[in-house]
């Protein structure tokens, strides 16, 4: 394999090692380069009236599960990131799909952000596998463990393009980015194509409902603002999400839908079982009638932009109207030189371009910092104030979670920390 073209790495060693070990894991594909509105004036959204992706909420649960396992002439055990993707399917979180995709749609989604029939769509979703018996026609039957999840009927099987869909996908075909080394190293190199048949709901320890069940529970008459978040809640995500009801954007007594990803995610982050614990004593604590809370199962691919428009679909498709991006969203770290892959506010351009498109607006996040003077506020008016600023780092906040130090309220709840200090939750 040919160096990739716009790889920058700091050292010449290291493209050389990305190249050969690209090369082992790809097998014989080749590199590709390929000021506020007043609230009256306020225009509201009526939630459950969002229409889903594509037009239609995909809904795959079969009544007749018995005969349509009696159908199937293989059987495939899940892995964590397969269990996300078919639930989604199944449960129309990933609407308008009805089934894994095709080449056409996959390499179309990879080259130009759209399916085939030009309906925007950032992420490839694909069956991955390296099993040479499986063929055309093959109707697999899908289980985590002893539970039947889905039918999967095999309608094509072709060769993944990798470095294609590392570079475009993810900006880079470097595997110091944790999704790039996902889809070299862990992925199979034929992808499967074909519709599916749920039959049951995966088995959590979090619980995680359908798009159509969230909608029954939205208000019909508000707009519903989507927070995505992959960690624990602390003071500054809360004062966050519930300072974006304010945003000109929303409707007069919108509400907050947050919605954390709690499948597999990067390696260094707190085990999604643990986050949905922090999750509900934080639900608990602050009783927030305008703050709604659901789970997501969902498995993160670091993507940054891209990633940034496939949380905004899938909200969309559980009925939000509007998104909040985050700064650095969905972003990575070179795991050689600590290097952000993605710009501070590339998600939120890229977000902001596909808005309109999408049929969700997008909410950015405000800079908020803790002040002696006047709690949270924002980054520029701290400035313009002249207020006294105090920070806690991560590594700093860490580190004083395993020693049992205290822990100031202005950064964490205090349920929160009590929870991820609890014996077994990784942090001791």
């Amino acid at each position: 394999i040919s160096p990739i073209s716009n790889y920058t790495n700091p050292t010449a060693t290291m493209v050389k090692f990305t190249a050969i070990v690209l090369a082992l894991a790809l097998g014989a594909a080749s590199a590709f380069a390929p000021m506020r509105t007043p609230a009256a004036l306020r225009k509201s959204v009526i939630s459950n009236m969002q229409e889903p992706h594509g037009g239609t909420l995909v809904d795959l649960f079969v009544d007749d599960k018995e005969a349509a396992i009696k159908s199937c002439t293989k059987t495939i055990q899940l892995n964590p990131r397969q269990l996300c993707d078919v639930e989604l399917i199944t449960n129309g979180g990933f609407s308008p799909l009805t089934g894994f995709m095709n080449e056409e749609d996959y390499l179309s989604v990879v080259n130009d952000v759209k399916l085939a029939n030009g309906l925007l769509f950032s992420l490839p979703v694909v069956f991955d596998t390296d099993d040479e018996s499986i063929v055309v026609g093959d109707k697999i039957l899908l289980k985590q463990d002893d539970l039947e999840i889905a039918t999967f009927t095999i309608e094509s099987k072709y060769l993944a393009q990798k470095p294609l869909e590392c570079l475009n996908c993810y900006g880079t075909s470097s595997i110091e980015h944790p999704g790039t080394l996902m889809v070299a190293m862990e992925k199979g190199k034929y992808y499967l194509s074909g519709s599916l048949e749920g039959l049951n709901k995966p088995v959590r320890d979090f619980p995680c409902k359908t798009p159509k069940e969230v909608r029954a529970e939205l208000p019909d008459d508000k707009d519903v603002v989507a927070f995505q978040c992959r960690n624990p809640v602390h003071r500054a995500h809360y004062e966050l999400f519930t300072r974006a009801l304010d945003d000109e954007k929303v409707g007069k007594d919108g509400v907050v839908m947050v919605h954390p990803t709690c499948g597999p995610t990067q390696a260094d982050d707190i085990d999604g079982t643990v986050r949905y614990k922090t999750y509900e004593v934080l639900k608990e604590e602050t009783a927030n009638p305008r703050v709604i809370w659901n789970y997501l199962p969902y498995s993160m691919h670091m993507a940054g932009p891209r990633e940034a428009i496939h949380h905004m679909m899938i909200r969309k498709n559980f009925g939000c109207t509007h998104f909040i991006i985050g700064r650095d969203m969905a972003g990575s770290k070179s795991s050689l030189d600590g290097e952000d892959f993605y710009g501070a506010y590339e998600a939120q351009e890229f977000a902001e371009s596909k808005s309109a498109e999408l049929g969700v607006k997008c909410v950015p996040s405000l800079n908020l910092v803790f002040t002696e003077e006047e709690g949270y506020v924002t980054a520029d008016e701290a400035e313009t104030k002249g207020l006294t600023k105090k920070n806690l780092s991560g590594t700093k906040f860490r580190k004083a979670l395993r020693a049992g130090e205290e822990i100031p309220e202005w950064f964490a709840f205090k349920s929160v920390v009590e929870v991820l200090r609890a014996p077994g939750n990784g942090i001791n």
